[in-house]
């Protein structure tokens, strides 16, 4: 298998009218699969059933939220790791930075050794 992308025309942000426009690959999506997919082939390697795997990746899910909203990392073994970053708008002096200052957050995952690996491995064909 192979990931399809597909070529795009981009001008530059911030410049009138775009600037020199470029090109630029950008990835095809090829579908999806489901938690319902997952869990069917899951269940297709393993001996649990799948009443068993969803709850089991359901309790995961409401532990990771936990533990997120607590300003942990969430390691998952080699499948990577869960992070909750923030950003804020910026002040002149330290002292006028306080949580009204924080504009959002947002979760940031950190692939893991084999994901990582995997990343160099791809092989790409144009669409």
């Amino acid at each position: 298998m192979s990931i399809k992308f597909k070529v795009i025309e981009k001008g530059r942000p911030g410049v009138v009218g775009g600037g020199v426009k470029k090109y630029y690959a950008l990835t095809q999506l090829s579908g999806e699969q489901t938690l319902d997919d997952l869990i069917n082939e899951i269940e297709k390697k393993s001996s649990l059933r799948s009443i068993v795997i969803r709850w089991a990746i359901y309790a995961l899910v409401d532990v990771m939220r936990d533990r997120l909203a607590d300003g942990k990392i969430v390691r998952l073994g080699e499948l990577g790791s869960l992070r909750v970053n923030i950003s804020s708008i910026a002040k002149e002096k330290a002292a006028e930075v306080k949580a009204s200052s924080i504009k959002g957050a947002r979760v940031v995952f950190t692939p893991g050794k084999d994901l990582k690996k995997m990343l160099h491995t791809l092989t790409y064909e144009k669409v």
